[in-house]
């Protein structure tokens, strides 16, 4: 047997997906125009305020957030996270609910808009005619395949 066709599987670090939770949470809290608050991120996450806290800790260190005294605001790089895993999972929504009209799993699109390139979601975003709602009415956040679109 040729072992060269063989299926390869993949395995995302949970680290990377993790912080892409966090990033994603905070981002969508501004959205609601909410203040960011520890124990509404944890309230979101579904994990203790202890863990949001060494979580924050560390997501400053890598200046995707900034974090003290005043509160937590992302930083232009975990802007940019946070908004292209909404644009992921909201398009996910889409394509499953218009395109293939199955019932929407969150669970699923929780594991799948970690691993979506930029291609891949542009594709599926023109596939879609660029939506810019999701099922649930929230706003979807352009890529530049939308900007495209529009301009020609």
């Amino acid at each position: 047997m040729d072992s060269s066709k063989d299926e390869v599987l993949f395995v995302g670090t949970a680290e990377d997906e993790h912080v892409e939770m966090y990033l994603k949470a905070i981002w969508h809290i501004k959205e609601r125009n909410e203040p960011v608050k520890i124990s509404t991120i944890a309230k979101i996450l579904n994990i203790r305020q202890p863990s949001v806290v060494q979580m924050l800790k560390k997501l400053n260190q890598q200046q995707l957030v900034e974090y003290n005294k005043a509160g937590v605001s992302l930083t232009e790089n975990g802007e940019q996270v946070g908004s292209t895993m909404m644009r992921n999972s909201r398009l996910m929504e889409v394509l499953m609910d218009s395109a293939l009209k199955v019932e929407i799993d969150e669970e699923m699109v929780c594991g799948i808009e970690h691993h979506m390139s930029k291609q891949f979601t542009d594709a599926m975003c023109t596939m879609l005619n660029h939506p810019r709602k999701c099922p649930h009415d929230h706003k979807i956040p352009k890529g530049e395949c939308c900007e495209k679109a529009n301009s020609g």
